[in-house]
């Protein structure tokens, strides 16, 4: 039985994970591609986290290649389009999975640098990728891109610019599939809530001083659907049906992934 994505090329930005004791959404939705036949574009910020990712799937018997980038030069964005037609002939899925949230802090306190960097990797790089990824996928009749935004698009109140970027994501995402739907391209986003990933717990416990297991045991208790996070794979399961000829009819989606947060603040 062919797979899902079968004959597909996609690039996955941000297919790399910052180390942790779970698995990232960036890996997650590669490693779920090439299982289910795409030819597979690991680009992430850091070489060696992108080469472990392909290398899981070249063990794994799928296709996959590497690419370091920082999304937030145009040149680089513009160079991870150039690799995937050289490497895979035409780009057929983008998946924009690029998030930090280093020195976020609420309104009155973020200082500027700490907002224009957030600022500069979650939105500008998202749209440098989307801008460069266009022209290949205007000129072969269609494509489709999943954008990766977050719950703290709709929520929250400590993580301004993280919060801010991702509402414009949920924009980006929408005026790309308005300006874009008579090319064949669609645009939807995931919007997960809170995920068991390294990023995500990993990262608060190391600012917070507190242990893995003390953080992830709080944010469980605060999702409804079950008392417990969601994993990198519910991230990749809905970027998979969205990349998918299954939502060939769905454009400027934005699906939540949040085990009911969402319904719940409203």
């Amino acid at each position: 039985m062919a797979g899902r994505l079968e004959g597909k090329a996609a690039v996955v930005v941000g297919a790399g994970q910052s180390p942790g004791e779970t698995l990232g959404n960036g890996r997650a939705m590669a490693l779920l591609f090439a299982q289910e036949g795409a030819r597979v574009l690991c680009v992430d910020r850091v070489a060696e986290r992108a080469q472990e990712t392909a290398a899981m799937i070249d063990e794994a018997g799928g296709e996959a290649y590497a690419l370091q980038a920082d999304v937030t030069r145009a040149a680089e964005a513009a160079a991870i389009v150039a690799e995937a037609l050289a490497r895979l002939g035409r780009l057929d899925i983008l998946v924009n999975n690029v998030g930090i949230g280093g020195g976020d802090r609420p309104v009155h306190k973020i200082e500027e640098a700490a907002f224009d960097r957030i600022l500069s990797v979650n939105l500008k790089g998202m749209w440098l990728v989307t801008k460069a990824a266009l022209g290949a996928m205007r000129a072969q009749g269609g494509g489709a891109i999943v954008n990766i935004s977050s719950l703290a698009a709709r929520a929250g109140g400590i993580q301004v610019a993280y919060e801010v970027s991702k509402a414009a994501v949920n924009r980006l995402t929408t005026s790309t599939a308005q300006s874009q739907a008579r090319y064949g391209i669609r645009c939807n986003a995931v919007q997960p809530g809170l995920i068991d990933t390294p990023m995500a717990v990993a990262g608060i416990a190391g600012a917070s001083g507190r242990s893995q297991a003390e953080v992830r045991a709080e944010r469980d208790a605060r999702v409804p659907l079950g008392g417990r996070m969601g994993t990198a794979w519910d991230t990749a399961h809905a970027a998979l049906f969205l990349a998918s000829d299954e939502a060939k009819f769905i454009t400027g989606a934005i699906l939540p992934v949040d085990g009911g947060m969402g319904v719940r603040i409203g």
